[in-house]
């Protein structure tokens, strides 16, 4: 196990310096100047200033110097310095994480108790109406795209009934309504993916033998039905949930939250390159120490797994 999770730290380090180096050598070839929004207008650019702003940010060296750079201070924690406030870029990313995770959190545990609840329900009454309207609902909510949804959800319960602040003031009444949204679609994917395994594993041999001895109901669905059952569950709320962490971006952006989505929306607009490497980086790690995270939970899950 051991050996198991220092092969996939290893493999973090990989994964992070490549995606980092495909996106310096993006920006590299774009067209625009990263360092226009400090010097203003065309024509009140002074060639000067420009070169002075090039050479005091590095952007004048050659791609393989920058990015050598940039991995050199990457190893001490260091992402950089942000071209519009001149402040380093892990100071300005660190509320707005936090404030991506909080929202990431509640829409996982939405996810986790409406699309479980309802997966089950739907499991264990195969061919009723209520398998027919999750079933239903479940398509339906997937097949709408998430910018519409967190329209008419701002339109009904902000704009029609005033339950929920306009504008994000980073308080809890201001959470719910986004990441209930941002919830919505992985909550109907976990339903169908709970309720397909639920019947799969509810027609095992194992299954069957347990009820022919007479074993309680609630022993049957809970011992041996949802725990393997589950295992699927964990595998995408895992990586939905490092997706929603890695920056919600429609989301953050219809509800003003203020997270690394909405920081990645506005730096993209700026073209403000260290907060774009920035929040890559850390979408990158953390995706991929989730991963890291939902194999060890097979393990517990699942003894028959061997990771090692």
């Amino acid at each position: 196990m051991g050996r198991y999770v220092v092969r996939r730290l290893g493999q973090l380090v990989v994964v992070v310096l490549g995606a980092t180096l495909v996106l310096f050598a993006c920006l590299f070839v774009f067209p625009g100047d990263p360092v226009g929004q400090i010097a203003g207008s065309d024509k009140a650019r002074d060639p000067a200033v420009i070169e002075q702003l090039h050479k005091q940010y590095g952007l004048d060296k050659p791609l393989v110097v920058q990015y050598g750079t940039y991995v050199g201070k990457l190893a001490t924690g260091d992402l950089g310095q942000d071209y519009t406030q001149g402040r380093p870029v892990t100071e300005i990313l660190a509320p707005k994480l936090a404030n991506t995770a909080k929202l990431a959190v509640v829409a996982i545990v939405f996810d986790v108790f409406i699309g479980i609840a309802a997966g089950v329900i739907a499991a264990m009454r195969r061919y009723s109406v209520w398998d027919m309207t999750v079933t239903f609902t479940t398509t339906l909510a997937i097949g709408v795209p998430s910018i519409v949804l967190g329209m008419i959800m701002q339109w009904v319960f902000v704009i029609q009934l005033g339950w929920f602040p306009l504008i994000s003031d980073g308080t809890v009444r201001s959470l719910i309504l986004p990441a209930f949204t941002l919830a919505i679609i992985d909550a109907a994917l976990v339903a169908q993916i709970a309720r397909s395994t639920m019947l799969e594993v509810m027609g095992a041999d194992y299954v069957k033998t347990a009820v022919a001895k007479g074993l309680p109901r609630a022993t049957v669905l809970f011992r041996h039905i949802m725990r393997n059952s589950v295992i699927p569950v964990v595998t995408y709320v895992g990586i939905s949930f490092g997706t929603l962490l890695g920056g919600a971006m429609i989301t953050e952006t219809i509800f003003n939250w203020d997270g690394i989505g909405l920081a990645l929306v506005n730096a993209i607009q700026q073209n403000n390159n260290p907060i774009i490497v920035g929040v890559v980086t850390i979408s990158v790690a953390v995706f991929v120490v989730l991963n890291l995270i939902v194999d060890l939970l097979y393990a517990a899950l699942d003894p028959r797994i061997r990771l090692a």
